[in-house]
């Protein structure tokens, strides 16, 4: 077990506020134990709050219905929350229009309506630069060439993403020599990808794609034609909704499983993240769990008061993010139900809570970018 306690010899500012992110981002995201960083996220959280009842009308109205008391709130566990479902119906910010410099929309099925999200330069740079941190300290800090299974046509619009341009482009940023398995219809082309495995040789590999994705139009077909890749130096990372995977009965160990077969890839990362935070999302370690790193954490809210559910106890998700500046989704409560199962003793040696996703409240939308995929086809 690796002590990543270890790796950081910064001193924490225990005061960092919004406006001093920069100072922490140098920090091993999993460095820090939960009740160092809860200290941190205390006055970071209060602050952002802040900032958005100022900058947010809608906010404001939202968090004065509520009757919550900003001035009174001493733990993290009371800042407040809004649903994740808020953001279909209004259009939340936090900075003028004229600074916004990219809207992003969750995933939805046809006749949903999508949450719309809207960036001005500092947060979009923030999400690039924490989701870089995050995964290199998955796969180390060099760019790796990258196979992204996927259409190019996705990121073509870079003013508007959906949610799964988003994390496309987002994922790239750590690759070079980014080639695209799919083609404008969602069919692998093979001869690209073997042309792409033959100019890199023996290199370490990077692959990307939404979980659903991955398995229908990569796995399925490779399975098809009896095709194996030599990817055993290769590293995967997917995420996104495992609904339609569920239905087909294939869990992530099986997963994992048979895309070992078909390509040799041995390191496979799942990650849990939304659009609505883009950058903080939740890697899952070595051992199969879910981790906050030191810019997003979990809470688990019982479904019937909204309280605290104790460790091990299913409940909805709640998210914290330190990087929403231009809107206000610091502090939201997902549809997703999960457990956290441990604070700083996961055998993988990352420090913070390590957590597990269930799925989705009954009779919600999906939701996911490989579910939403999937469910226009």
């Amino acid at each position: 077990m690796k002590d990543w306690s270890k790796i950081s010899h910064q001193k924490v500012n225990k005061t960092v506020n919004m406006n001093d992110l920069t100072s922490i981002i140098n920090i091993h995201p999993y460095s820090i134990s939960q009740k160092e960083k809860e200290e941190i996220y205390l006055n970071f959280l209060l602050d952002l709050t802040n900032h958005h009842l100022k900058q947010s009308p809608q906010y404001k109205k939202i968090i004065d219905v509520l009757g919550i008391k900003i001035d009174a709130i001493n733990t993290i566990e009371n800042i407040p929350f809004i649903p994740v479902r808020l953001f279909k119906d209004f259009e939340l910010l936090s900075v003028d229009r004229s600074e916004v410099v990219k809207t992003m929309t969750s995933s939805g099925t046809s006749g949903q309506s999508v949450s719309k999200i809207f960036l001005d330069r500092t947060t979009a740079s923030n999400q690039t630069k924490v989701l870089a941190k995050i995964v290199s300290s998955f796969i180390g800090g060099k760019r790796l060439p990258m196979l992204v299974v996927d259409s190019s046509a996705i990121v073509k619009d870079r003013a508007l993403f959906s949610a799964r341009g988003a994390g496309v482009l987002g994922f790239s940023m750590l690759g070079y020599d980014v080639t695209y398995a799919l083609d404008e219809n969602m069919e692998l082309n093979i001869e690209k990808v073997q042309a792409f495995l033959r100019n890199h040789g023996d290199e370490q590999i990077l692959v990307f794609g939404f979980t659903f994705i991955v398995w229908q139009h990569f796995y399925n077909e490779l399975k098809k034609y009896n095709i194996r890749l030599g990817l055993d130096q290769g590293i995967m990372i997917h995420g996104g909704g495992w609904k339609k995977l569920a239905d087909q009965a294939v869990d992530n160990e099986t997963f994992k499983s048979e895309i070992k077969q078909t390509t040799g890839i041995s390191r496979i990362y799942n990650y849990y993240g939304m659009v609505e935070q883009t950058g903080s999302i939740f890697m899952e370690c070595e051992k199969g769990f879910l981790h906050s790193s030191l810019f997003s954490d979990v809470l688990i809210r019982n479904f019937k008061d909204f309280s605290l559910a104790p460790l091990g106890v299913p409940g909805l998700i709640q998210l914290l993010s330190l990087l929403p500046q231009s809107y206000p989704g610091h502090s939201i409560i997902t549809e997703d139900i999960g457990e956290i199962v441990g604070i700083d003793d996961c055998f993988c040696g990352r420090m913070g809570k390590y957590f597990r996703v269930h799925g989705r409240i009954k009779n919600s939308e999906t939701r996911g970018c490989s579910d939403a995929y999937e469910s226009r086809r």
